[in-house]
């Protein structure tokens, strides 16, 4: 694909307010990819319930969710809620770090540089030391663990001069949900690289934190595995996010069956 090659962002659908993409790991990645080559930057991020809850919960966090080119269905129950209300049809679902890897391995092959942003110095150096060993091709053009508190103006401008002095068509972000939203929304029109929020992956890359068994991410239970790992940290996270998404889910099927019962009536009565 080279820098003319025409590209597009995956097409979305609203689910409880969100603006989800329907899309598939090779559209991402071509898309990515194609933005990167055409220096056309972006905004990527990867939601599972976490994140959907948070965005459909909080208005001003929701808008920047809705800006981002792509917002992939991370968790599995976002992919159902996908096709159930849409008919979307998609068979799996778009996973952060299976993003990350997939874009690097991509990179690597097209000489493209990358920026990882995020985490701490410790697992940030164990993270490229990794991608280096997957990839041996791949080009870090820079990697910085920025404070964990709001950066002031002038660090957030330097931060993003610096990854643009980097050279990197392709800067990996880091900081969590919902952090990294607000820091490559507030940034889009400062950084030129396209920004891909990725969460939990620079850990698990790293090898700082294990991922879920496949049958468990398939069956839409990673957040069972992580809160078995993590669950003093977790265990509200879960207990609420999880609760509220299927209060959504069940609220508009209702309304999803009510609407049609509606039509049908009028259907007849025409």
């Amino acid at each position: 694909m080279s820098s003319s090659t025409l590209f597009h962002w995956p097409k979305k659908k609203n689910i409880f307010g969100v603006d989800v993409s329907v899309t598939s790991y090779q559209e991402v990645v071509d898309a990515v990819i194609g933005a990167a080559q055409a220096g056309r930057g972006g905004v990527a991020t990867f939601l599972a319930v976490h994140g959907i809850v948070s965005a459909a919960t909080d208005p001003e966090y929701g808008k920047r969710v809705n800006a981002c080119q792509i917002v992939g269905p991370d968790g599995q129950p976002v992919r159902w809620a996908l096709n159930y209300f849409h008919k979307a049809g998609l068979t799996d679902r778009v996973y952060g770090p299976e993003v990350t890897r997939l874009v690097c391995e991509r990179c690597a092959e097209l000489g493209l540089s990358i920026f990882l942003c995020g985490s701490t110095p410790q697992v940030l150096a164990l993270l490229a030391s990794n991608l280096r060993a997957m990839f041996p091709g791949l080009k870090i053009a820079g990697v910085e663990s920025p404070p964990f508190r709001p950066l002031t103006a002038s660090e957030n401008d330097e931060l993003c001069e610096r990854i643009n002095q980097s050279g990197a068509a392709v800067a990996f972000i880091g900081l969590g949900v919902p952090r990294q939203e607000i820091f490559a929304d507030n940034n889009r029109n400062k950084i030129k690289a396209v920004q891909l929020c990725v969460g939990a992956a620079f850990d698990f890359h790293a090898g700082n934190k294990r991922t879920a068994p496949a049958i468990m991410q398939r069956f839409g239970l990673e957040w069972l595995f992580r809160l078995s790992q993590e669950p003093q940290r977790l265990w509200k996270r879960y207990l609420v996010t999880n609760s509220i998404f299927i209060g959504l889910f069940i609220l508009h099927a209702f309304k999803r069956i009510g609407r049609r019962r509606r039509l049908a009536v009028q259907g007849a009565g025409a």
